[in-house]
């Protein structure tokens, strides 16, 4: 938004230079982003805030230079002071409102005679300055007040106005209005439209109409200024797809005193630029005041959140400077004096829509007198810092997936009817549906971090970013318990989500195969890849970790795993399942974990040990056995683990082979043993005793040793 330095010096009087006051204009909330041009033709490049509607023209900005330097600011009623209406036997214009709640004060004017010319250089000039593109007198009679009190007005050719008579009312079904930028609109009831006694002549508070609109041949004039509904503007702005400087201020809140004095000021440019005669008097129609309730000021309020360096008898002054009227509760108006017990009632002025709390107020105060004016002070607390009981083992858990090459990221918690039950982190849970939903998308809140995982992916593929890596930690919601008793639960999750190009990367070359060709062996190196990263991030826990196959449907059944802690569920993870990436149109296969950090919290951190290493050579021994397909790692390493054998270090499978000699329904498994003690060297038939402990061991599990 453009406005004139000059033209704000002509309401008040000021000895500070053009960049002095962009600055201090700036310092109280009054933007200026720029200046532009030199001496009269300086130019302010403005950035108003939407809630300051006032501050949207030179008399708004001129009031508030005023404040600032404390200067007296001169009064628009001097312009219009000398304009008076001829005498003249016409009754005034007739007009009707059928809407008075959506247009509770309507003004008007008529001139008679004039003539329809260019205007003066000037209001040109001034125009030019603002990028507006000067038309006639009588049109730039209305964009000059618009711009000199930010209250826009219309003008008509009343000669047009079929039926001599201005009706505001809704649109009715089927009616149309071409408006000034040529576009013939179809109306619908929600529209509010100036109509003559035929039909619409102007979109209320947005645009005229073409064909009452003034031309070279206009001779009378009809001078129109109203107070529309804001929400009412806004809407039909929006619907018609137009954004006027009109509406840009109607929709925001225009100064309901000013539909008058912008009539007078409009009629008194017309007829200085293009004479004629003003026929009766002003047409003043208000069905209803808007009057703003007056705030309740405490200056114990004040001075608990502004501090106590301002006085009583300062902040009167303040606000006086501002256009606010300050009386002491339940007494008269203060003249000279100044309230002192301690509370009194701030009146609003009627440009200033935006103060409505008391809060508000103190805002003005503190802005008027200066933000940097006010003492650094911490604010009184007389607790300490508390840390969250979890918060060591989320930071753990953080700079673990971090460490891993996973970045952290956050989704919305919203999410659809559809993936809530789908991806539910618990059995039994019921959904717990928003009120008022966003979308049918999002229409419930979350109950698994997966559904937002999924999104962030299919979000980086398709932009053709293939190795995605990433975490999120939160909560999810569920009502818990049946209809009885029923309890919103918000059980805090974790969740990892990659990409299978970014887990194949991160593998040991040569480790990897081509998973294009659809090898199996390839997509189960991938697996097992992602899970040395669940793993990882387990063992930041205290206790031992086992795994069986018992996960969620969403996942695919032969590349996932449920991993358990002393009993307990802490997570879940594997390749989603194909039909579900297909669905969601994922343009290659991705990994999920999802873990139940309560589970893991009640585990504890596992402490850190350190230990010298070894100085007796270490022992391995390998053993090839055949088992069938139900027989997991996982049962052979618990098998082992139950010997008890105290110099066992480790039990790993070093290969898993199926078909040729094997039979179907069962395969090879290379399994190796490290014994190592800490006291002495090993003897052999010690490590043959325990090698037949382990051999018997696994045969009782069906096992057959390969010789």
């Amino acid at each position: 938004m453009k406005l004139s330095p000059n033209w704000i010096r002509d309401f008040v009087d000021l000895t500070v230079d053009d960049r002095r006051l962009a600055e201090d204009l700036t310092n109280v909330g009054i933007s200026v982003e720029g200046i532009s041009g030199s001496g009269a033709d300086t130019v302010f490049e403005m950035e108003i805030g939407t809630n300051r509607p006032d501050a949207m023209n030179h008399y708004g900005v001129a009031r508030e230079a005023a404040a600032i330097y404390d200067r007296p600011l001169k009064q628009l009623s001097a312009f219009s002071s000398q304009l008076s209406a001829k005498p003249s036997n016409d009754a005034p214009f007739p007009i009707v409102v059928e809407e008075p709640a959506l247009c509770p004060r309507f003004s008007a004017r008529v001139i008679r005679g004039t003539r329809i010319k260019p205007s003066p250089e000037k209001i040109a000039h001034r125009l030019q300055l603002l990028d507006q593109r000067p038309i006639s007198n009588a049109v730039d009679a209305t964009n000059y007040v618009l711009w000199e009190i930010g209250k826009p007005t219309h003008v008509f050719d009343m000669d047009l106005l079929e039926g001599g008579k201005i009706i505001v009312r809704n649109a009715r079904v089927g009616e149309t209005l071409k408006t000034l930028d040529g576009v013939e609109r179809k109306l619908t009831p929600e529209d509010l439209v100036v109509c003559d006694a035929k039909k619409p002549v102007g979109l209320a508070g947005v645009m005229g109409g073409h064909d009452t609109m003034i031309t070279e041949k206009t001779r009378n004039v009809l001078i129109e200024s109203a107070w529309w509904d804001p929400g009412t503007v806004r809407k039909m702005s929006r619907r018609h797809g137009i954004h006027t400087d009109a509406s840009h201020r109607f929709e925001r809140g225009a100064d309901f005193e000013s539909t008058v004095l912008s009539c007078d000021l409009v009629a008194q440019m017309i007829l200085e630029s293009g004479s004629g005669e003003l026929v009766g008097d002003v047409v003043d129609l208000v069905s209803k005041r808007m009057d703003q309730a007056p705030v309740v000021l405490h200056l114990a309020d004040v001075r608990r959140i502004l501090g106590g360096s301002l006085g009583q008898e300062q902040i009167y002054r303040l606000l006086k400077r501002l256009g606010f009227s300050v009386t002491p509760e339940g007494q008269g108006d203060v003249q000279d004096g100044v309230p002192d017990d301690g509370q009194f009632r701030v009146h609003i002025p009627s440009w200033r829509l935006d103060v409505e709390r008391e809060i508000d107020v103190i805002e003005e105060i503190a802005r008027l007198h200066g933000y940097d004016k006010f003492e650094n002070t911490l604010p009184a607390y007389s607790g300490a810092v508390v840390e969250l009981p979890h918060a060591v083992m989320d930071a753990a858990w953080r700079r673990r997936a971090l460490a891993l090459g996973y970045n952290e990221a956050l989704s919305l918690t919203f999410v659809s009817h559809a993936d809530a039950e789908i991806f539910s982190s618990s059995v039994g849970a019921r959904v717990l549906e928003l009120e008022n939903p966003l979308s049918e998308e999002a229409s419930v809140m979350r109950t698994s971090l997966a559904p937002g995982m999924l999104e962030m992916l299919a979000w980086n593929l398709n932009r053709d970013v293939a190795d995605v890596r990433l975490f999120e930690m939160g909560s999810v919601y569920e009502l818990s318990g049946g209809t009885q008793g029923e309890a919103r639960v918000e059980p805090r999750r974790a969740c990892l989500g990659a990409t299978a190009a970014a887990v194949r990367s991160a593998l040991p070359a040569g480790s990897a195969l081509d998973v294009s060709k659809g090898d199996h062996a390839a997509a189960a190196e991938t697996f097992r890849g992602f899970k040395g990263d669940v793993e990882n991030l387990l063992t930041s826990f205290a206790g031992g970790v086992s795994y069986d196959r018992e996960t969620a449907e969403y996942f695919h059944p032969g590349r996932s795993a449920r991993a358990r802690v002393n009993g307990a569920v802490v997570a879940q993870f594997g390749q989603l399942h194909p039909e579900v990436a297909a669905a969601r149109k994922l343009r290659q296969d991705v990994f999920l974990a999802e873990f139940d950090l309560e589970q893991l919290y009640k585990l504890g951190l596992r402490p850190v040990k350190f230990a010298a290493l070894g100085k007796y050579p270490a022992v391995e021994r390998d053993f090839s056995f055949v088992f069938a397909d139900q027989v997991s790692y996982e049962e052979m390493r618990s098998a082992v683990t139950a010997l008890n054998v105290a110099e066992l270090r480790e039990f790993l499978p070093v290969e898993i082979f199926r078909g040729g000699s094997i039979g179907s329904g069962k395969y090879s498994a290379l399994l190796r043993v490290r014994f190592q003690s800490v006291e002495r060297t090993l003897r052999e038939d010690e490590v043959a005793q325990w090698s037949g402990k382990i051999v018997a061991a696994l045969t009782g599990l069906g096992g057959v040793q390969r010789v």
